[in-house]
Formats: structure tokens, sequence, C-alpha cells
């Protein structure tokens, strides 16, 4: 039996104020092709569906197209919710959908019902654990600890005792499982909102060695935990330090021994990520950066002081640039300019007063008509005050 592993599609969710919505569309038209072309028998989707609890129209409509699309391929199609998502909204109606081939797990109960799949020699068990928010869940798990560890090792325990059932049957049973959380060992992304302070909310990976194979959903650089205990991550980058990453699924094969293979299967880019750093002057006329003209953009000027409408002129060649960061290169022997307080202690005058501050705020120096203007307003209120 084929599998195809899938996680964290935050469906609505924004890249620095722009939609998303088509670009999250074509990669999941991608994952659709995927399905067909890798006769894929059963796709997992290892929880944030949606990106925030009460998502747009705009994704909710996604997500219903998707599913739809993803079943018609034949493929059953196994859902658990994510931190992002609400388990209550996503997992409704999951008692209708399962006759329809999508199973929905959100909550405890259905946790321990699991979809088996029947492979001929073998049966598949997929066992969906819902994200566990550990103060909400701890009593009815029966722990003491409000701990992420500590309901997961719980919720696994539960699950253990209905598959020790299933085993003794006549068919081998290869045992999947899907968790949303924060594996240890596992690399974060800046998209990845955190579950806990402390590093409270990391599960040792062991407790997900006791299954064939552990989709696992949260981290959004795809990875290998353990040999069987995998994160696809996010099929799109939703931050720059996910520029490097390369996004996509794993596809994984089933016999009556237990899993055969796994195979990485890449998803295309339909944006890229650029970062970029120099001079304002030199990123505009570097022919080495014709890449990145198409790409969302990350740039940090370098020059000695911030450039006038700085912003608007980087736009001018890299149109999508999201992020305009600013660190003034003093190497090269500039020494670097006295602080705000130094600048403010040694100020001899009223104009040398204003113009630090201009330059403290939006850190440029005023120019000489801005001095004018300042001397001139100075001027008129010292004349101002004297005729009181």
């Amino acid at each position: 039996m084929r599998l195809l592993h899938t996680s964290d599609w935050h469906l609505g969710r924004t890249f620095h104020g722009a939609s998303l919505i088509e670009a999250q569309r074509a990669v999941l038209q991608e994952i659709i092709d995927i399905t067909i072309n890798q006769q894929v028998d059963a796709v997992l989707i290892s929880g944030d569906i949606y990106d925030r609890a009460l998502p747009h129209v705009d994704a909710v409509q996604l997500c219903n197209w998707v599913l739809r699309e993803l079943r018609a391929t034949g493929a059953a199609v196994v859902v658990t919710s994510g931190n992002h998502d609400s388990a209550s909204r996503l997992g409704f109606g999951a008692e209708l959908l399962d006759s329809a081939g999508v199973h929905i797990i959100a909550d405890l109960q259905r946790m321990l019902l699991p979809v088996i799949r029947d492979a001929g020699d073998h049966r598949v068990a997929i066992y969906g654990i819902p994200y566990l928010e550990p103060r909400m869940v701890m009593e009815r798990l029966g722990v003491e600890k409000a701990s992420h560890e500590a309901v997961v090792r719980a919720a696994i325990a539960r699950i253990e005792e209905g598959l020790a059932q299933l085993r003794a049957g006549e068919k081998p049973v290869v045992s999947i499982a899907m968790a949303h959380l924060f594996a240890a060992g596992g690399y974060g992304s800046d998209s990845e909102r955190e579950l806990s302070t402390g590093n409270l909310d990391v599960v040792p990976a062991e407790l997900f060695e006791r299954f064939d194979y552990s989709a696992l959903g949260h981290l959004h650089g795809r990875q290998k935990v353990k040999e069987h205990v995998r994160y696809s991550g996010s099929p799109l980058a939703y931050s720059f330090s996910e520029a490097t990453q390369r996004k996509g699924v794993w596809l994984i094969d089933t016999n009556a021994r237990g899993i055969e293979s796994v195979q990485e299967v890449l998803l295309p880019v339909p944006k890229k990520l650029a970062i970029l750093k120099g001079k304002l002057a030199e990123l505009l006329a570097d022919p080495e950066l014709e890449s990145a003209v198409d790409s969302w953009c990350q740039v940090t000027l370098t020059d000695s002081e911030r450039p006038a409408d700085a912003m608007a002129t980087i736009r001018t060649r890299f149109p999508d640039t999201v992020v305009l960061n600013f660190a003034p290169d003093h190497a090269g022997g500039d020494a670097k300019p006295a602080s705000y307080a130094e600048r403010m202690a040694k100020a001899a005058s009223t104009e040398q007063v204003v113009g630090d501050f201009m330059e403290h705020v939006r850190e440029r120096a005023a120019d000489e008509l801005e001095r004018e203007v300042i001397g001139a307003v100075i001027q008129a209120t010292r004349e101002a005050q004297a005729s009181q």
C-alpha cells in the first residue's frame, strides 16, 4: 500500500500581507497530481490544515476543493487537527465524511478508532493523534502533569491497547501514527507558532518508534527525526528562514513486514524567496541578482545612511520586496557613529538637537533644505516667544 504524507498547509495564510491563496492552490494541485501519478492509496494530512481557528471563506472553499479532488483520485484521506486549527470546527460532520472516505480525527474519542485499509496480504492501521493542549486533555487522559510529553505518552498508551488487539488477528498489521507536535531532534522555522515556552512542548521521538511509521506535522522543514519518524513540512515557505528548504512530501510503501520504502517527492516553488544584502545602488545594478526580480525579497541595506524612499526605490527593481532592514556597514576604516545619547550630550544648539533627533529616528542626516526649514521654524518660534 502506498501512503502520501503531507501537513501544515495553513490555508488562508498571508506572506507579509500578501495573499497566498493562489500559490496554495497551485501546490495543492501538485499534491493531487502526485496522488494520481504515484497511485497513492491514502493521503495523510498531519494537522494545521488552516492557518487560524476561524478561517476566511476563501480558505474554507480551498479546503473543500482539495479534499474533494484528493478523494476523487480514489485515495482515502485522513486528516488530524493541528494547533492552528479549531478541532471542533474541523471535526464537524466527521462521522458523515467517514462514509465518503475522508476521515477527520480531531478529538480523543476518534483518536482510538483507526482508519484500517486492507492491502491484501496485510492491513494498514492509521491512528491520528490530534493536537493535544495539555491543560485541556490531561484530566481525560489521566495524567497529572500539564506537559505535551505526558499527554502524548498517555494517548499512545491507549492507542497501543487497541493496536495489540488488531495485531492478534490473522493478517499482519502495519501501524501508522499521525501527530502534530514538536518531536525532540527536529528543527523549527520562524513561521511556526510556539506550542509552549521553556521547551515544555518537546516530545521524545522514541515514543513513536512503537509505530511502523509516524507522519508528524508542526515543523515546517521536511526532515527525518528517526528513520520512520518524519515531518513532511509545509508545502510552501512561510518565512524567509525557509528560503533554502526544499519543499515536498513523503511517499511510504508498506508490505506484510512493515515499511518497504520511504521516498521524497519534491514540490515546485510557485514563487521563490530571496534574501539580499548590500548598498542600495549596488543591489539595483548587480546583474547577478536578476533571478531575484520575480521573488519575494527580504532586503538589508548596508549604506552608511538610510537612503531616502528606500522601499520605493528598491521596489523599482525588486517589486515584491516585503521586508526592508537597515544595517549600516562601518567596515573599511569608517568610524562608528556616536550614539544618540552621546550626540545629545554634545549638542551645542537647538538646531543640532533637532537635527540629531531626526538622524536618530530615520537613520539619515538632515539635508541642506531640511536644515533650512528647521532653522526657520526655530527662529520663528523664538521671535514669537520674544513678542509675548
